[in-house]
């Protein structure tokens, strides 16, 4: 199964074809490897890197190709194919934090970052989560305080994806005395910045060798014009701004939940052509066709709902409820696909040896990063009934 090429421009079909060349030729004979051996696949990236693929939304006048969030999924799915570490490593230099700068960045800020991510020179992660900020992303604790010219940068962030490996994080953070929506805003480090304490990582299921890690900041010292969205006492600005932009990077999970899943999907319908049991080939069982009928179906739904939200356009960035059903229809097609394919090959699915154990590893992370499944069923849900509710205890 592929992406439906009949669908797209011919530069985005030929784009997709690129894409999926790399995957197969380049990415699928290491994906395991990387996996065991949890390391950063740099090889790998290398290879993205050098196919231009680290530029591809970075604005024309900076060096990149200037395309948009759709574009950036068609890649993704078709990385994520084949290694879904590798499609990580593409993740955050499409749709992350260089989309931000270019959106509301300044002049300076644009100069100085957007070349060298078009390049592939500089590695960038969003630092957001932190121990008691997680679904609850408002109740960051990380502080922003004037001091000087400048500002100096206090807290703790936690399961930051690829942190180990960039160059360079958009840290958000809060004014001092405020709390919830109130006070938000965003910087940008670089890791070497004074106050910045040693990079820790944790070992996790899936995605190993894109870490996670930990970050401490302690009187970090910030610049002006490091500032991207400066936190102000009475503002939600910032909370406005920090639930928009995720969407391009839901959409970027969407599309390497689809991607992971299609895998999946492929392997199990070659496995049941070729197993024989009862003397037949077990594709012939009625049980097993309407396994596959609804993985495909599922499959194909998620990724019309994410083709409609990359291609919706609010204020710069994929729309609220297109996006969220999006990432709920591939994060939970992901998993069902992988968990009945895995138990389509049966015991050799659950062997190291093959690759249907990781794909399942994989899709669980997925559904967790950028928003749970839960927490999207409540963002849909509010923007369906107009009816918003606070989970915050009063």
């Amino acid at each position: 199964m592929t992406t439906p090429l009949d669908q797209l421009t011919d530069a985005q079909a030929d784009l997709v074809a690129r894409a999926r060349t790399i995957a197969e030729n380049e990415l699928r004979p290491r994906a395991a490897e990387w996996d065991r051996r949890a390391e950063f696949p740099e090889e790998q990236f290398d290879i993205l890197r050098r196919a231009g693929l680290t530029g591809l939304t970075v604005p024309v006048e900076y060096g990149g190709q200037g395309l948009g969030t759709f574009e950036a999924c068609l890649v993704l799915e078709e990385l994520s194919a084949g290694c879904l570490a590798s499609a990580m490593t593409i993740q955050m230099q499409v749709n992350g934090p260089p989309r931000v700068i270019a959106r509301i960045g300044t002049d300076e800020q644009r100069k100085e970052y957007l070349p060298r991510v078009a390049d592939g020179s500089v590695c960038f992660s969003i630092a957001m989560t932190e121990p008691q900020a997680g679904s609850d992303g408002t109740a960051l604790q990380t502080t922003l305080s004037p001091h000087g010219d400048g500002f100096l940068l206090n807290g703790e962030k936690c399961h930051i994806t690829g942190a180990l490996r960039s160059d360079s994080f958009l840290v958000f953070c809060r004014a001092p005395d405020t709390a919830g929506p109130d006070g938000i805003g965003a910087v940008l480090i670089d890791r070497d910045v004074e106050g910045l304490a040693p990079i820790e990582t944790e070992p996790k299921m899936g995605g190993r060798a894109v870490a996670e890690g930990i970050m401490r900041f302690t009187d970090v010292p910030v610049r002006a014009d490091q500032v991207v969205l400066e936190p102000r006492k009475g503002s939600r600005d910032g909370a406005r701004f920090l639930i928009r932009q995720f969407n391009p990077e839901r959409c970027g999970n969407a599309a390497m939940s689809l991607g992971l899943a299609r895998s999946a999907l492929d392997d199990a319908v070659a496995y049941v052509k070729e197993r024989e049991q009862f003397g037949r080939p077990i594709v012939e069982f009625q049980g097993l066709q309407w396994k596959i009928a609804d993985m495909a179906t599922a499959i194909d739904a998620a990724r019309l709902l994410l083709w409609r939200a990359a291609r919706t356009d609010v204020e710069g960035f994929p729309g609220i409820r297109e996006t969220a059903m999006a990432k709920l229809a591939a994060n939970e097609a992901a998993l069902m696909v992988t968990t009945e394919a895995l138990q389509l090959l049966g015991h050799k699915g659950y062997l190291t040896r093959y690759p249907m154990e990781r794909y399942v590893r994989d899709a669980f992370g997925l559904g967790i990063g950028g928003g749970t499944t839960a927490v999207l069923r409540n963002m849909i849900a509010g923007e369906v009934t107009g009816v918003r509710v606070s989970q915050r205890k009063s």
